[in-house]
């Protein structure tokens, strides 16, 4: 297995979703965020294709590839400028969980419509006192007879109004040991005591960020993931949670590298552009190396985090979930820190033009740093790799 030449499948992948994302471009994505709508035709139609649950089993109508052609797409839709965010969440993250941990049941309902777009899940881990810390994770589940009652409060959940339900990372009491520990809740959006506020955000997406309030929201039995209890390993079930949610955090790390790549070629793409039409003393101004050789610096470094990308969504479709956790952790940190250059270079080659709406870039500015906060931050990926790879003392 080679994480250095794509396939030819991978390839025609490429160039399949690049051209669907080219027909709709930066401008559709500036004109749907001025009307303050979603990407209602672009996700729509991506679903048709088959691209949304391009990673999920064909025998619940997805397309039996895995996070690797998933990255691909959102790479490519990143790079022609209208990336589809929720592409980490409902398919990469929730689909990902419930292909692996589901019910049959719960399987049947749920990766059909988020396979072709016509349903959509949000994921909800982040909470004020614990960010993604799930050993603080407050949330709580207790039984109330059959059923289950959720309560707590969540924060920075992406496209909660567009989602049909949420996937909540909650925590239950153990019976054998009266620890709390992980589970996650297929929680609908319309259920009563599921309540949800909008956070005004100065980062301009189709995806709006929310904080949910969880109050005794009751579930059936059948809302948590993979059913009642278990105590085989790598089932569904209350013994299964830290392993689901585990299976659903390396995705979205790879995914998250996927959107700061597209994003990244993107802004590079532009500024490349403009590099050779403007011309100063007779000259363009890419001729200069001032201007040629910081742009090359932005395109190797955004060569490189793909690599890792590449090898970190391998691991992970090959099953190696030790080895695919270092990966992702290392992409998403390599990619967010690319495309956050890349972008501060592209803006800095068109000068003041950068700055304009005519050119799209100077937006960019602030969601290149998604990339490098969500879903952890860079100083934590530090953290990671220091005592897990490097085998550092811990500081925490």
């Amino acid at each position: 297995m080679t994480t250095l030449i794509e396939s030819e499948e991978h390839k025609a992948l490429r160039s399949a979703v690049s051209a669907l994302g080219n027909r709709y471009g930066r401008d559709y994505l500036t004109r749907t965020l001025a009307e303050g709508k979603p990407l209602t035709e672009l996700w729509s139609e991506a679903g048709r294709l088959g691209y949304l649950g391009v990673n999920l089993p064909e025998a619940y109508g997805g397309g039996g590839g895995g996070i690797t052609e998933l990255a691909i797409v959102l790479e490519e839709l990143g790079a022609a400028g209208s990336p589809l965010l929720m592409l980490v969440v409902s398919p990469a993250i929730c689909g990902t969980v419930i292909a692996r941990f589901g019910t049959e049941a719960q399987k049947r309902d749920w990766l059909p419509g988020l396979a072709d777009g016509t349903r959509m899940m949000a994921f909800g881990i982040t909470e004020p006192d614990a960010g993604s810390n799930s050993h603080r994770i407050t949330t709580t589940a207790r039984r109330d007879g059959a059923d289950w009652l959720l309560t707590g409060r969540k924060v920075f959940i992406s496209g909660v109004d567009m989602a049909d339900a949420v996937l909540i990372v909650g925590r239950t009491e153990d019976a054998r040991t009266g620890r709390l520990k992980p589970c996650l809740f297929i929680v609908p959006t319309d259920a009563p005591g599921f309540q949800k506020r909008p956070i005004d955000m100065e980062l301009k997406a189709a995806e709006k960020q929310f904080e949910l309030v969880l109050d005794d929201v009751r579930l059936p039995a059948d809302a948590l993931v993979g059913g009642g209890t278990s105590h085989a390993f790598g089932s569904g079930g209350e013994d299964a949670g830290l392993l689901q949610l585990f299976a659903g955090l390396n995705p979205e790390r790879v995914m998250t590298a996927a959107f700061a790549i597209g994003m990244g070629r993107y802004a590079l793409g532009r500024a490349i552009e403009y590099a050779r039409d403007r011309t100063v003393w007779k000259t363009p101004i890419g001729a200069h190396q001032a201007i040629a050789h910081p742009l090359a610096q932005a395109h190797i470094d955004l060569e490189l985090a793909r690599l890792m990308m590449q090898k970190a969504a391998r691991l992970y479709d090959a099953g190696d979930d030790i080895g695919a956790g270092e990966a992702a952790n290392m992409a998403k940190y390599a990619a967010g820190e690319a495309c956050v250059k890349a972008v501060d270079q592209a803006v800095h080659t068109l000068g003041g033009n950068g700055l304009t709406r005519e050119y799209g870039l100077a937006s960019l500015i602030t969601a290149a740093r998604v990339a490098r906060i969500a879903p952890v931050s860079r100083e934590m990926i530090l953290n990671y790799v220091s005592h897990q790879s490097l085998g550092l003392p811990k500081s925490y």
